[in-house]
């Protein structure tokens, strides 16, 4: 299979799941990715959750090769900068610093291959006061104010239940090395590094928050599923147990809404008359919604709000998104055979390329995968490579 990447060879050093996943979707679009690990235990995303490690470890790691490699060591730096020669990206994540401490910073990297792009993933920077601080998005997530702004107005400060830190900077870093892809391919002639931080990369999502409060000091607060620019809206209980979404800030949508529940009273209520007024009120909206919706199913709730032309959708989990008839006609979700379990499910990659289509190009390889292959291209004879491996070196 090919991709609009086909052709471009990127090194992965990195280790988890940002860098990781930006190799990732530089594989998925054909790029030929060699996944470079410790000989013992590999990438520690192999073995991170006890009982489904392997699990994750063959979808974030889809589409590459693995070769093992222990970059502490002066041999094994030495095979490092013999494989950079030909590569056009390098992509890394340990605390800033490390790899020069091996003799593999950007001078030294550059001199081998000047065309090279070296994507440095952290948790804060290569420079600053916290680039030596662990890059762990748990405190990304925190510090960044996403934590802050999120969750019930009564409750704490709310964490996302996957890696959202590490997955936003994957994306970003991605668009990066692309864009001095780009640039050296058609403007330099040179590579150049790409600094990626998951704080900046969260932060950026939070749009105009620094705007608003240079303007006249406005702090975003938690709110739980409420708005504040939009009312009604928010997640609903039906009276099925299941839960709905909506939002109907308009004057026209509103009054539909309102009309259609039995609640059209409220409106000649000043509190609930104006998108602002509800807003203010947004408690109040949201305890009338929630009586009225309760006593109803969710079939019953969807029904109506497409009758009325309203905006709202059910709240699906992973299950209802498996059977859902979108999903399964687009292909969103696709089955990539595995030697082990016979085909792992995973997400298909994302956006669409309608002449290059992306595709997934296997699980995550076993540890060495392809050691015997890389280093034989390297010029490594049979004995040599198992002296590297017997050394520890490979």
């Amino acid at each position: 299979m090919s991709g609009a990447l086909t052709g471009l060879r990127v090194i992965d050093c990195s280790r988890l799941i940002a860098g990781g996943v930006l190799a990732t979707i530089l594989a998925d679009h054909g790029a030929d990715v060699l996944k470079v690990e410790h000989p013992r235990g590999g990438d520690p995303l192999r073995t991170w959750l006890r009982e489904r490690g392997e699990l994750w470890w063959k979808v974030y790691a889809r589409g590459k090769r693995s070769i093992t490699l222990n970059l502490a060591h002066p041999r094994g730096q030495t095979l490092l900068k013999r494989l950079v020669r030909d590569a056009d990206v390098l992509v890394e994540n340990f605390v800033p610093g490390t790899l020069e401490k091996w003799g593999l910073g950007w001078d030294a990297l550059s001199a081998e291959n000047p065309r090279l792009v070296f994507a440095r993933v952290s948790g804060w920077g290569q420079d600053g006061p916290y680039r030596d601080r662990p890059g762990f998005g748990t405190m990304v997530e925190a510090m960044s104010g996403f934590a802050a702004a999120t969750g019930p107005a009564d409750g704490p400060p709310t964490l996302p239940s996957f890696p959202m830190a590490d997955m936003v900077a994957a994306l970003a870093g991605a668009v990066a090395v692309l864009t001095a892809l780009r640039h050296r391919d058609h403007v330099s002639g040179r590579g150049q590094v790409v600094d990626i931080s998951l704080y900046e990369s969260l932060l950026s999502l939070l749009g105009p928050s620094a705007a608003e409060y240079a303007l006249d000091g406005t702090i975003r607060t938690r709110h739980g599923n409420q708005s504040d620019n939009a009312s009604p809206r928010g997640t609903y209980r039906t009276g099925d147990g299941k839960w709905v979404a909506l939002s109907a800030s308009t004057p026209a949508s509103a009054r539909a809404l309102f009309d259609g529940l039995g609640l059209v009273d409220l409106l000649n209520d000043p509190r609930f008359a104006t998108n602002d007024a509800r807003v203010a009120h947004n408690d109040l909206v949201d305890a009338a919604l929630a009586r009225t919706i309760g006593g109803r199913t969710l079939d019953e709730m969807l029904h109506l709000f497409k009758t009325l032309d309203l905006t709202a959708a059910p709240v699906y989990d992973i299950a209802d998104i498996t059977k859902d008839a979108h999903v399964v006609a687009r292909s969103i979700l696709v089955d990539v055979a595995d030697p082990d379990l016979g085909t792992v499910r995973m997400t298909a990659p994302t956006p669409r390329l309608a002449d290059t289509p992306a595709a997934v190009r296997g699980v995550g390889p076993l540890l060495g995968a392809h050691n015997r292959e890389v280093y034989t291209s390297l010029g490594l004879g049979d004995a040599e490579i198992d002296e590297l491996q017997r050394d520890g070196i490979i």
